[in-house]
């Protein structure tokens, strides 16, 4: 019984939910139990939420329309393809030695399960919304300790801010106990909420996403932070590593609206 969801929501779980739930079950459960599974996903879809920012920062060289939404027009040209090459290794190589086999081990002793139903459409989008609320609350409290703390901004924050115009591959690129701490704030802010595996699912890749987006340099005509006026997006991230002062929150402006710290 303890693998079956009650009802509690009063909402019959969308067949199409099911139908993935299922199919995402069967046979596959002890790739998706598997403590390595978080921390490989999590660089895998980091490198390929990258990617087409990579093809943004190559074009920019050729292309006038691509620089001109470019944050900061005036800084130069795109990150080389050396630097993203450099970067990626950096990040591979604390993900290998530390982000791995630490959150293997918080994996363990979290013990997911697996229930037999799919989460309704309704649940789905009100775990993962509190989800980011929850997190962007955690990071805001770490990311504003780390700025005000000298010992913890010189040993752990201070190498994510060798990039003062970030790019999208340097959202990650930050010590191994600042990626530690990240991922184990996301992974944490799933188990509080008691969220379906697949709404953790989303919220993960959701949260990559975002984070790339944040970093990636660019004011794109179709970023979320245009659709969605509640998120400050990559100028307001980039007025952080500008100012270093403001804009802790990484993607909704409340809490720095609610502490005085926010930088439009």
């Amino acid at each position: 019984m303890m693998d079956t969801p009650s009802m509690d929501h009063g909402v019959v779980c969308a067949p199409v939910l099911q139908r993935l739930w299922e199919h995402v079950r069967n046979g596959q459960e002890e790739i998706l139990l598997s403590p390595y599974l978080p921390a490989f996903c999590a660089l895998l879809t980091h490198v390929l939420f990258c990617a087409p920012f990579l093809v943004l920062d190559a074009l920019g060289s050729v292309c006038q329309q691509v620089r001109s939404w470019r944050i900061a027009a005036g800084s130069g040209s795109p990150p080389s393809i050396r630097r993203w090459f450099y970067c990626f290794w950096r990040v591979l190589y604390k993900y290998l030695t530390i982000v791995l086999p630490a959150t293997a081990l918080f994996q363990t002793l979290r013990s997911p399960t697996f229930p037999a139903l799919a989460p309704s459409c309704w649940q789905l989008f009100v775990e993962v919304f509190a989800c980011f609320l929850l997190f962007d609350m955690l990071f805001f409290i770490w990311h504003f300790s780390m700025h005000r703390v000298p010992w913890l901004y010189r040993n752990i924050h201070q190498l994510h801010h060798q990039h003062h115009t970030p790019f999208a591959l340097a959202a990650q690129d930050a010590s191994s106990a600042e990626l530690l701490s990240l991922l184990l704030l996301a992974l944490s802010s799933a188990w509080v909420v008691g969220c379906h595996p697949l709404s953790e699912v989303l919220f993960h890749l959701l949260n990559s996403w975002m984070a790339v987006e944040d970093h990636c340099g660019y004011n794109l005509p179709w970023a979320l932070h245009r659709l969605l006026p509640f998120l400050g997006g990559a100028p307001f991230h980039q007025a952080h590593h500008s100012l270093y002062s403001s804009n802790y929150a990484p993607y909704f402006t409340h809490w720095d609206h609610l502490f005085g710290t926010y930088h439009a």
